[in-house]
């Protein structure tokens, strides 16, 4: 049935007034009463942790990412497989499988939490959490976490599949990914702005280096000749798939502006980030030479569509379940 022109009005203002409702439902002092300390524990954790890996902010961090990009915020990427639950697992999405990691730490917060506020604080809150102070660790911004999400109870490879972001994804493609979950232009750049920190396996970006738009020993014109011929050492053609480059070369476990600096120098590493810098005409060109300018615009932008995205069809209220074990539902 087709919408009037009277009743579209009506429609965005009830879409409106719902994310309005979403967004009232979080709030930073969530857990203010029931459990204060889940911040500090959280931290403790992750800088334990961090201390004998390197990468572990990154990883928490693209946890968070890879979690709201599948059905919304609801801690479905922890779930391991299960299929007399009806748990696929997102964890073994091509996107997913081999590279994404982390979890450790997540139970471990996890265990914490439960042992002094049992069946208080859900998976999801944990991810979200997790992911400000990991950034905020690595020396990038802070912010209020908006916390009251609860726990999926299922979990679903193909949405996995068909959501998360992939390398060699055009602008088009790139841009309805994140313009579903109601992510701008703004947010595009800003959270791509998240591969400033972390590693990339040699998988993800072996076409680019070695057969470019199907043509055999071809690479993307793009990249920046002596930075190809690193990158093809670095991820030479039929040798290891998961060998891992760094994703900012120049920074690579700092949280920082570096990224959209080398966008502008055609040293982007994933060809869905450099494709950011190198469309021509596209609205992201500007937003990447302003955060390449000003870490500070950066960071603010960052922070902002992190909360954003953060609010990504969250459950609530009595919806979806509050986890004992973040793998697995009740």
């Amino acid at each position: 049935m087709g919408l009037s022109s009277t009743n579209i009005p009506l429609l965005l203002f009830s879409l409106l007034m719902f994310g309005v409702l979403c967004n009232a439902q979080l709030s930073s002092e969530f857990y203010s009463k029931s459990c204060p300390n889940v911040t500090t524990i959280a931290r403790r954790l992750i800088q334990r942790a961090s201390r004998s890996d390197v990468r572990l902010t990154a990883k928490v961090m693209r946890l968070h990412f890879h979690d709201c990009f599948v059905n919304g915020c609801d801690g479905s990427v922890l779930l391991d497989a299960a299929p007399a639950d009806g748990v696929e697992g997102e964890k073994e999405a091509f996107q997913n499988a081999g590279s994404l990691d982390g979890f450790e730490v997540i139970d471990d917060i996890k265990t914490a939490l439960e042992n002094v506020c049992p069946g208080v604080v859900s998976c999801a809150d944990i991810l979200a959490i997790a992911a400000e102070i990991s950034v905020s660790l690595a020396g990038g911004p802070s912010w209020d976490v908006l916390l009251g999400r609860r726990d999926g109870r299922t979990a679903n490879r193909g949405d996995a599949v068909a959501a998360l972001p992939l390398g060699p994804d055009s602008m088009e493609i790139l841009t309805s990914k994140f313009s579903v979950h109601n992510l701008d232009t703004t947010d595009l750049v800003a959270l791509s702005g998240a591969h400033t920190f972390g590693r990339v396996q040699c998988g993800v970006i072996t076409n680019r280096l070695h057969n470019f738009s199907g043509n055999n020993g071809q690479s993307d014109p793009s990249i920046e000749p002596k930075f190809l011929r690193t990158l093809r050492r670095k991820c030479p053609q039929g040798r290891s798939l998961t060998a891992r480059v760094n994703l900012d070369p120049t920074s690579p476990d700092s949280f920082d502006n570096d990224y959209f600096k080398n966008l502008q120098n055609n040293r982007g590493v994933i060809e869905s980030d450099q494709i950011l810098f190198s469309s021509k005409g596209a609205p992201t060109v500007s937003l990447v030479n302003r955060f390449a300018k000003s870490q500070r615009t950066f960071y603010k932008a960052f922070a902002k569509s992190m909360i954003k995205m953060g609010n990504v069809r969250i459950l609530t209220g009595t919806d979806g379940e509050i986890r004992r074990d973040c793998r697995r539902v009740n």
